[in-house]
C-alpha cells in the first residue's frame, strides 16, 4: 500500500479558543472521523481529505468547542482561577482589572458571579464547574469589567462586548437557568 501523501494543512486564527493557533491538517486515509488536540499553544484538528471547506468550518468549530468542555471538566483552583483571570483582563481589558482576589464559592445559588468593587473580589459560583471554558471565561469577565464600572448600564454592556462569545455565553446560562424551573419528570418505575 502506498504511503498517504503528506496531509494538507491550514492555519487559521482560532474563535475564543483561548489559544493562538488552529492548524487543519487533511487526510486522505482518514474517511468519516474528525479528532482534536492541544500541541503546545495550537489546536490541531484531523480531517478527512474530501471534506468541503464549509463542513471543515463546522467541525472546527465543533472539536474547539468539545476541546474546551473537556478541560472546563477539569475543575481549576483558586490560583488557576485568578491566573485564568488576570490573562482575560489583559486580554480584553487592557490589565485595566485588576481582582484582589478570585475564587469558587457554594454560597451562590441564585447567581454565577458576583464582585465587590472596592475590595476587587471576585466569586464565582460552584454551578459554573463542569460548564465550557467558554461560559466560565464569560463569567469572569462580566465581573472583571465591574471592577471598572460597577452598574449594568450601557457603558458595562459596551466594555463587556470585548468578549466574543458573550451572547453564546448568556443564552448557554440563560438555557441552563431555564431547565432548572422545569418541573422534574417522575422516574420511570422499576418492573
Amino acid at each position: 500500500m502506498p504511503a498517504d501523501p503528506k496531509p494538507s494543512v491550514t492555519s487559521r486564527p482560532p474563535r475564543g479558543s483561548g489559544t493562538s493557533a488552529v492548524e487543519v491538517r487533511r487526510s486522505s486515509r482518514r474517511s468519516r472521523t474528525v479528532s482534536a488536540y492541544r500541541e503546545g499553544d495550537r489546536t490541531v484538528v484531523l480531517i478527512p481529505a474530501r471534506m468541503s471547506e464549509a463542513e471543515e468550518r463546522r467541525w472546527v468549530t465543533v472539536m474547539l468547542d468539545k476541546l474546551a468542555a473537556q478541560e472546563s471538566r477539569r475543575v481549576l483552583g483558586d490560583q488557576e482561577l485568578t491566573e485564568r483571570a488576570a490573562r482575560l483582563s489583559e486580554q480584553y481589558f487592557g490589565g485595566r482589572a485588576r481582582p484582589a482576589s478570585v475564587r469558587w464559592v457554594t454560597n451562590q445559588n441564585t447567581r454565577w458571579g458576583s464582585c465587590t468593587p472596592a475590595e476587587g473580589s471576585i466569586r464565582l459560583s460552584h454551578r459554573l464547574q463542569g460548564m465550557p471554558e467558554y461560559v466560565v471565561d464569560y463569567v469572569l469577565c462580566h465581573e472583571l469589567a465591574h471592577l471598572l464600572v460597577p452598574g449594568h448600564g450601557p457603558r458595562f454592556w459596551r466594555l463587556l462586548e470585548a468578549y466574543p462569545r458573550t451572547e453564546r455565553a448568556r443564552g448557554y446560562l440563560e438555557g441552563v437557568a431555564a431547565a432548572a424551573r422545569l418541573p422534574q419528570l417522575p422516574h420511570a418505575r422499576e418492573e
